[in-house]
């Protein structure tokens, strides 16, 4: 039975976000015996509302709030006020993912060191190694059902895999196959095994893929000890003269505005949404944001270097059958510098519906080029390109100088600039990914520009020293000892795998050390 917890009880931990770090948060406190409220700012919308349509869908459940966009990234130009593609409803943006779960690689833990002085990248070592988070990774894995790990079986390939296997193939590479999925290749944890529907951006309407809203908070709930509160938006997180969070000021489905005592709270609303926050709860103790004294908050955000290359083939592909991701390859995911870059990404098989097509293909352009493109459509292989991005102080979330949102909040502005090393990535991997398709007998191959941002990350990232960033190994705010930050805004840097995986393990683990420092009365 779903709590329901007075507003005036200072005893409960408060989560602000659902997603991959706050939902996992919250519902693992709560079987903890913890009393949690997690707050969510959008609606809860459950299996059966799920719509196999993406342009209804993407109405229903993205962020869609007003934000602004700067800097020179495609995204700023042809969508100036959709810099993220995020979900703004309960489960987060686990409702929309591609179910990817990755494990990093031990020298994506320590960039600095691994790649030295990069010039214009704000590196940073991480405060934990891979050896730390590796019991972790276990944990997560096997509680997401991840493919290729505890037994579980590998996903079946569809068309679009195996375009890609064969391309592969040819090119040399050898680590391809259909994926680390937490989606279900058979029935497991009460969750049925994967339909091959598609559709899987839209909400998955079989509930095999995880997410926490059907896989984590149902379970939270029913211990008694979890209130999910939907459609409140957290505006301001409050604290005491001793400079210690009390709660949190939202509005809820009414718009009339709340106070949430809290012992603890934990921001967990994504990379853009979370230093805003911070940002808006500015006080007289405070005056740059709360958490800010290093100056760190909103800075080093990272969105991972993205573009796809799809290819048209002259037998019928239909990669839209199937796992909207189907298979990998992580032959390019190692640092090898001699490419003329640090770091790496990964090549993954994704598959827009024709509508999503058309908007990402080239915005606004029509002519032959463009309509001989969707013509091939259903002849057509995609992939997405995921690489490690360099943080930059200076790209960064601010609050926009006038422009307010519905409750009378500044919105967050995104500036972005793409770092030299994410713009000789990003041209690598589109040859690379061209010459993949033509291998295997591509007539016509093309790259296209990065999409809004899905992977969001940074701006509230972990450091060793206070100095260098927001929190330390432990999510927590070097400045408060009460404030955690438990979704993917706490990396260091972004490593090239997708990020769930690490985000949810991050919040398994911190579940533990908040139990800890609760039970000790250290916190």
């Amino acid at each position: 039975m779903a709590a329901k917890f007075d507003l005036n009880d200072d005893s409960v931990v408060v989560i602000v976000g659902s997603g991959a770090g706050g939902g996992t948060l919250g519902t693992q406190l709560a079987l903890k015996g913890i009393k949690t409220v997690i707050l969510e700012a959008g609606g809860r919308h459950n299996m059966e509302d799920f719509q196999n349509d993406e342009w209804a869908s993407f109405a229903q459940i993205s962020w869609l709030d007003p934000r602004t966009t700067s800097g020179s990234w495609r995204v700023s130009r042809d969508f100036p006020g959709l810099p993220a593609w995020i979900v703004k409803a309960v489960g987060g943006s686990t409702v929309h993912w591609a179910g990817a779960a990755l494990r990093f690689q031990p020298h994506e833990f320590k960039t600095r060191t691994a790649y030295g002085e990069v010039a214009g990248a704000n590196l940073l070592d991480w405060p934990i190694t891979l050896e730390e988070l590796e019991p972790w990774y276990a944990k997560a894995e096997d509680r997401m059902g991840v493919t290729r790990t505890n037994g579980i079986p590998g996903l079946p390939g569809n068309n679009n895999f195996k375009v890609l296997k064969a391309g592969a193939d040819k090119m040399g590479y050898t680590e391809c196959h259909t994926g680390n999925m937490a989606i279900n290749s058979e029935p497991r944890d009460g969750r049925g095994g994967c339909q091959q529907i598609g559709f899987c951006f839209q909400g998955c309407k079989s509930g095999a893929k995880w997410s926490t809203l059907i896989a984590e908070i149902p379970k939270g709930e029913e211990t008694g000890k979890l209130e999910v509160r939907a459609n409140a938006q957290v505006l301001k997180i409050e604290h005491d003269a001793k400079g210690k969070v009390t709660g949190v000021v939202y509005a809820d489905k009414d718009g009339a505005i709340q106070r949430q005592k809290a012992r603890i709270v934990a921001v967990a609303g994504n990379s853009i949404e979370s230093p805003r926050l911070l940002l808006n709860s500015a006080s007289s103790m405070f005056p740059d944001g709360l958490a800010n004294s290093s100056g760190q908050v909103g800075r080093n955000y990272m969105r991972h270097m993205t573009g796809s290359v799809y290819g048209v083939f002259e037998k019928p592909v239909r990669m839209y059958r199937g796992t909207t991701m189907a298979g990998i390859i992580r032959d390019e995911a190692k640092n090898k510098p001699d490419r003329g870059f640090v770091g790496g990404y990964e090549m993954e098989t994704l598959s827009l519906g024709l509508p999503f097509m058309a908007a990402f293909l080239d915005p606004g352009a029509w002519g032959r080029e463009f309509t001989s493109a969707l013509d091939g459509y259903d002849h057509m292989a995609g992939m997405w390109l995921v690489g490690e991005d360099m943080p930059q102080e200076s790209n960064r979330i601010t609050l926009h100088a006038d422009k307010k949102d519905k409750h009378g909040m500044p919105v967050p502005n995104v500036h972005f600039d793409d770092h030299p090393n994410d713009v000789a990535m990003r041209q690598h991997a589109y040859r690379q990914g061209m010459a993949l398709y033509e291998s295997v007998g591509a007539t016509r191959s093309f790259p296209t520009p990065p999409y809004p941002s899905t992977h969001n990350l940074g701006t509230n990232r972990m450091s060793e020293k206070a100095r260098d960033g927001v929190v330390n190994k432990w999510g927590q705010t070097h400045d408060v000892a009460n404030l955690f930050v438990s979704d993917g805004s706490q990396f260091t840097t972004g490593g090239a795998e997708n990020p769930t995986l690490t985000i949810v393990a991050l919040a398994l683990r911190q579940a533990d050390y908040i139990a800890g420092q609760m039970a000790k009365n250290a916190i």
